[in-house]
């Protein structure tokens, strides 16, 4: 076969094969470069605050609409604040404070994470701060992004330590029982509570841009690609089919 192969109609088939397979890989090249360029693009106004009840529902998971979002609730900040531990702030680890809205209109509790504080004794006077200020009367506004619910999985219970933002875990230890809960939380914007417990804002920077792949274009790319293959395969096979006929000639 390979001195078939050495043959110059078969060198020249084989340069033929390879200049075909290098236009299908261009028109791969090229498809895929259309499957980005014409993507949709997923740009949701995350950053002006809306009523959280017009986005989510309680006793139901996040939604696509409502995670990530700006959100507003008229509420009441409830005796009910943990501490968790080791949460990360602007790269910088630290303590979570968290507390426990109750909604006005309809009694429905939503997890909140106040704010960050660096190290456990501020965060322990900050709590304290919070709990001799607890505003169980008067409702008002908050504002803050909607996330998801972290799993119960990653607190350390070997040690006792809670420091995932679960809202099913929050739920067996709040003080005040709850009638309906979101199934998310809420990172609060700067507030009156943060300043009054010296913590810092939580950062929760807006979600990134969602760029939806034209899968039509990657299908035709990936076609491409099987056509450039198949070209030289294609010249492998004839290689070997005259080899098996001269040989059979031979034979004769």
């Amino acid at each position: 076969m390979w001195e078939i192969a050495r043959r110059p109609r078969w060198i020249g088939g084989l340069v033929l094969a390879l200049a075909i397979a290098a236009i299908f890989a261009l028109l791969s090249q090229w498809q895929i470069a259309r499957s980005v360029d014409e993507g949709a693009v997923l740009v949701r106004q995350t950053e002006v605050a809306v009523p959280l009840d017009q986005r989510e529902q309680p006793q139901g998971p996040v939604t696509t609409r409502g995670a990530g979002q700006r959100v507003s609730v008229v509420a009441t900040l409830a005796d009910d604040f943990l501490i968790l531990p080791g949460r990360l702030n602007a790269g910088k680890r630290g303590y979570w404070i968290v507390g426990h809205l109750i909604q006005s209109n309809s009694g429905v509790s939503l997890a909140t994470a106040i704010g960050w504080s660096p190290n456990a004794a501020a965060a322990a006077r900050a709590l304290e701060l919070l709990s001799a200020h607890a505003d169980v009367v008067a409702p008002k506004t908050f504002t803050g992004r909607y996330l998801p619910s972290e799993a119960p999985q990653e607190d350390d219970f070997e040690h006792g330590v809670h420091n995932a933002m679960s809202v099913a875990a929050f739920i067996n230890q709040w003080k005040i029982e709850p009638h309906g809960v979101y199934g998310g939380y809420l990172i609060l914007d700067s507030d009156a509570s943060i300043g009054l417990a010296h913590l810092a804002v939580i950062d929760s920077p807006p979600p990134s841009v969602e760029v939806q792949l034209n899968w039509l274009n990657v299908f035709y790319a990936i076609e491409w690609v099987v056509f450039a293959i198949f070209s030289v395969f294609l010249w492998f096979r004839l290689v070997r089919d005259t080899y098996q006929r001269e040989q059979e000639e031979a034979a004769v």
